[in-house]
C-alpha cells in the first residue's frame, strides 16, 4: 500500500467517523466529501487565486500545504434546520426569527446546535486521523475555497488535509507577515 492509498483509507475512515457522530435530535445536516489527486491541485490553485483577489493573508501559505497533502476531508453544514428549542443561543429569542443571510464566505446565522453537530463531526474525524497517526489540521481557508468552487455545498465548510511525513507539515508554518 502506498502512502497515498493509506491516506485515502484514513480519509474514508474519518468520513465514517464524521457521518456516525451524534447529531442533535437525531437529524443529520452534515455533509462529508473526500478529495485527492487532481482535485487537490484544483483546490490549491483556487486558494491562491482567492487569496490574491480577496487580499486575505495566508491562503497561499495554506495552498502550499494542500499541494503536499495526500487527501483532504471536507465537512459542511448543509441546509440545516433549527432544532426548535427556542433557546436563544443563535442570538434570536425564537427559532422562527433566525433568518439566514449570505455572508462574504459563509452563510449565517445558524442554529448553534447545528454548528455543534458540525464541530462534533469534525472532532470525530480528527480523532480518527490521530488514532491512525495521520498528520492533519482543521482549516478554515480550505473550507472557504472548497465551498466557493463547488467541491462541496453547505452554509459552512471546513477542510482537513492529511499528510504522512517525518514532520507535520500543517504546523510551524511561515506566514507572509513580518
Amino acid at each position: 500500500m502506498t502512502v497515498r492509498e493509506a491516506m485515502m483509507t484514513v480519509a474514508g475512515l474519518m468520513a465514517l467517523a464524521a457521518r456516525t457522530a451524534p447529531k442533535a435530535h437525531g437529524k443529520d445536516f452534515v455533509e462529508v466529501k473526500v478529495i485527492g489527486g487532481e482535485e487537490i491541485e484544483t483546490l490549491a490553485a483556487a486558494m491562491e487565486e482567492y487569496g490574491r483577489i480577496s487580499r486575505k493573508a495566508d491562503f497561499d501559505r495554506d495552498a502550499a500545504g494542500i499541494r503536499r497533502s495526500e487527501a483532504v476531508v471536507l465537512l459542511s453544514l448543509k441546509d440545516p434546520q433549527t432544532t426548535g428549542l427556542n433557546c436563544g443561543a443563535c442570538g434570536y429569542a425564537a427559532c422562527a426569527e433566525l433568518t439566514r443571510r449570505q455572508g462574504p464566505e459563509f452563510d449565517g446565522p445558524l442554529c448553534a446546535w447545528r454548528l455543534l453537530d458540525l464541530g462534533i463531526a469534525i472532532g470525530s474525524a480528527v480523532k480518527t486521523a490521530g488514532l491512525l497517526n495521520a498528520d492533519n489540521r482543521v482549516m478554515y481557508r480550505v473550507g472557504v475555497v472548497a465551498r466557493r468552487i463547488g467541491l462541496i455545498a453547505g452554509e459552512v465548510v471546513v477542510g482537513i488535509p492529511l499528510s504522512a511525513t517525518g514532520k507535520n507539515i500543517y504546523f510551524d508554518r511561515s506566514t507572509g507577515q513580518k
